[in-house]
């Protein structure tokens, strides 16, 4: 379960943070409300396009991309994806799941063979496959049931979760550094700008969307930036943020779970061999995150489907892994 493997990580302490504020957790630290509101909402709201009422593990985690010593994709994340799908030698149908179904059939020796139908629809038309363990690497949202799941039940609590929308608009042009208190761009060289909560922000975050080997560019030369909002830039919006501007590729999208303070942590398991990879996403969404959560179900699957219980959910594997390191 994902409070188990949290508490595996780093203890009851690590675990319990999903159960309160991050800033309940750094108002307990000693940390000023000064230094939350001015340094720790920006980062919140640039990371998750929320505030300090999210838990303390993903505010955790959000901290830590405030920090310098951070790595970057040379061509884009999208990347880690192929690269893994290469290495792997994996088949790879491009295609819209639909729905999941339970099937069960029975064998000449008397035994029922069960296994999992996987409907999906691809430019040819729909297709099925038939598989005997099913992992779901997508949210499943509330009122959005994106994928149906026919002939068993999923546990229900917690399951279903609203999803932040987060709006990433990358502009080609020059910066209206007069916005920002700069009427002379030569002077300004900030290429982050985050905000704190005011009730006529209408942009979480401007930043320069820079290749890894970075140019040297001059503050008055137009570049590519990258602004994150709550919803889609107007003309007038960006006539404010811009004095021109050349090309604007607008994304909509359910970025993040909807965090509070008290995290109602979905289930890994869905049924008996369907899993659930999406489910730490409510401990803290990130990239990082799902690749653990990738291998803890790798692990998991394969402990369940030969019988391996005792090498689940193991009593103290944090201080038996402490011991090893």
């Amino acid at each position: 379960t994902l409070p188990k493997l949290l508490e595996s990580l780093g203890g009851a302490e690590f675990a319990g943070m999903t159960n309160q504020s991050i800033d309940e957790a750094l108002q307990k630290a000693g940390i000023s409300q000064k230094f939350i509101n001015e340094m720790v909402i920006p980062v919140m709201r640039v990371n998750y396009g929320q505030t300090v009422n999210i838990n303390a593990f993903v505010g955790a985690v959000s901290l830590t991309g405030s920090d310098s010593d951070l790595w970057a994709v040379e061509g884009g994340n999208k990347r880690v994806c192929s690269g893994l799908l290469y290495s792997a030698k994996a088949h790879v149908i491009t295609g819209k799941v639909t729905s999941v179904g339970f099937k069960n059939r029975p064998q000449r020796n008397g035994k029922v063979s069960m296994f999992y139908e996987v409907n999906y629809e691809t430019e040819l038309g729909t297709d099925y496959s038939m598989y005997d363990v099913v992992v779901i690497a997508v949210p499943l949202r509330s009122g959005k049931p994106n994928i149906t799941f026919q002939d068993f039940s999923l546990p229900g609590k917690n399951l279903l979760g609203q999803y932040q929308q987060t709006v990433s608009t990358l502009i080609h042009g020059r910066l209206n550094t007069s916005y920002f208190g700069y009427p002379d761009p030569r002077y300004f060289r900030s290429t982050t700008i985050l905000t704190m909560e005011y009730a006529d922000g209408f942009f979480l975050s401007v930043s320069a969307s820079n290749p890894v080997e970075l140019p040297t560019q001059m503050p008055t030369q137009a570049r590519v930036w990258k602004v994150f909002s709550p919803e889609p830039l107007t003309k007038d919006q960006l006539g404010q943020l811009f004095t021109s501007y050349t090309t604007v590729h607008e994304t909509k999208w359910s970025a993040y779970p909807r965090y509070s303070s008290r995290v109602a942590i979905p289930p890994i398991i869905l049924h008996n061999h369907v899993y659930y990879l999406n489910a730490i996403e409510w401990a803290a969404s990130a990239m990082e995150m799902s690749a653990i959560s990738a291998k803890n179900i790798a692990l998991l699957s394969f402990h369940r489907w030969y019988q391996r219980l005792d090498r689940i959910n193991q009593d103290g594997l944090q201080q038996k892994l402490k011991s090893e390191l």
